[in-house]
């Protein structure tokens, strides 16, 4: 089971990093001081770092099997889970505001100051799977620290 969570850990990593680079290419970073993104960079940087943090002691706990690492992950996963709720809370509006200005365009229309806030360039697919990725990854991490299911 932990090498099924290290599977569905890097998956949804892979899908974090799409939007996170979506996010800092299509300006995120610059449209704080305007108040375009609803996504803090505090938040949106702490979930990366957390989660990649995590993975990397879950890598560590895949090759020497000690159990408070896989329960040291599994304490790393709680807070990215709940600064991801957090922002998966702050970008449905934005999706809503786009979806409103019709698709395809959705994704260039401009917010109320004229800024197409950078968090409207995630694809709706990628966002989804990274939340079902995610979720089964806390699942996992959790199981195997359980000892359920074998490691």
């Amino acid at each position: 089971m932990d090498i099924a969570a290290l599977i569905t850990w890097v998956v949804t990593a892979l899908g974090g990093f799409y939007m996170l680079g979506t996010w800092i290419q299509r300006g995120g970073i610059r449209q704080q001081q305007s108040g375009a993104s609803r996504l803090p960079a505090p938040v949106v940087f702490g979930h990366f770092a957390l989660a990649a943090v995590g993975l990397v002691v879950w890598i560590v706990y895949v090759v020497a099997d000690k159990s408070v690492l896989a329960w040291t992950s599994f304490g790393l996963l709680l807070p990215v889970a709940l600064l991801g709720f957090v922002m998966l809370a702050r970008w449905i509006p934005v999706r809503r505001e786009g979806a409103t200005a019709g698709e395809p365009a959705a994704a260039t229309a401009p917010g109320a100051d004229g800024t197409v806030p950078a968090e409207r360039h995630f694809p709706l697919a990628v966002v989804l799977a990274h939340g079902v990725f995610a979720v089964v990854t806390l699942v996992l991490v959790l199981l195997t620290a359980l000892g359920i299911g074998g490691s």
